[in-house]
């Protein structure tokens, strides 16, 4: 480890190890310092990490490569992390991927300083936060030619419309598909043991669900038949993304076998009288 971890790098851990609080910790996650730190760990900071540790002298690379490679090594990492994940237990989801990401990033910043330790003084990369925007010009005035110029411009806007786009997806997200999920589970809340073979006057239990992902407040009329007779019925008002599940209860009244018990979702405002989504089971009872 080195006597000390410069300060670019030390923003860089710190940067990092606030982020997972952010991200994972309710009510943290839901506010916007979420965005503020989870930016950066994405589109910068690990490429920033590798740059600084495969150029720890302060002539490898000026300030405006720096940063374009920063960004553009941080847009090809996170997608390579991702695959990598994909291929082990844990799978891409979000926790996973922020592991990864801060121990790459991380990682990288530590080896960083080590590999800075090891040049002289006068020759390490450092950058003093206060004379920053005057670097980036000295790297402007240091092109030599007009064109060398009006190129750096180019990847500087470049650089900052990506960002710009990147902060617009994530605020307005495109609006996806409009569905409505309907399922059907036994009385032990899973895909199994659904009552299928009753006595004449035993109850039967199951539980509904619905789940609204119309982006909009949708009215339900739910529906449930037992050999086309109606047994129960249900008006049901949801939100976007909200869910309603309860449990439902029904007697079998009759003898015989293959009884169809069907459970038929209407949606307000449609004019077909077919239903809008529906489940069936059958049913046998005995006499």
């Amino acid at each position: 480890m080195p006597r000390y971890i410069p300060r670019d790098l030390a923003l860089v851990i710190l940067f990092t190890l606030l982020c997972i609080p952010f991200v994972l910790i309710s009510p943290l996650n839901e506010t916007s310092i979420r965005l503020f730190l989870g930016l950066p760990l994405v589109l910068f900071l690990p490429g920033y990490s590798l740059i600084a540790a495969l150029f720890p002298r302060k002539d490898d690379l000026d300030g405006i490569e720096r940063l374009a490679l920063s960004f553009g090594l941080s847009i090809a990492i996170v997608p390579l992390l991702g695959l990598a994940l994909n291929y082990t237990p844990f799978g891409i989801r979000l926790s996973p991927i922020l592991a990864i990401l801060s121990l790459f990033t991380v990682s990288f910043a530590v080896g960083a300083s080590v590999r800075r330790s090891m040049v002289p003084e006068g020759e390490r990369f450092d950058v003093e936060f206060g004379v920053a925007l005057r670097t980036l010009k000295e790297s402007f005035e240091a092109a030599d030619t007009k064109t060398d110029r009006i190129l750096s411009i180019i990847l500087v806007i470049s650089i900052v419309l990506a960002i710009a786009m990147v902060i617009y997806v994530i605020i307005t997200p495109k609006q996806g598909e409009k569905f409505t999920e309907f399922y059907v589970l036994g009385p032990s809340g899973k895909a199994s043991d659904y009552p299928t073979n009753l006595e004449v006057g035993e109850e039967g239990e199951v539980i509904i669900g619905v789940v609204n992902h119309e982006y909009a407040m949708v009215t339900y009329q739910l529906e449930v038949q037992l050999s086309g007779e109606v047994v129960g019925e249900e008006r049901i008002e949801l939100l976007h993304n909200e869910t309603w599940e309860s449990p439902f209860t029904f007697r079998a009244r009759r003898a015989g076998e293959d009884q169809k018990l069907e459970f038929l979702l209407f949606k307000e405002g449609l004019e077909e009288a077919e239903p809008y989504r529906s489940l069936h089971l059958w049913v046998d009872i005995k006499g």
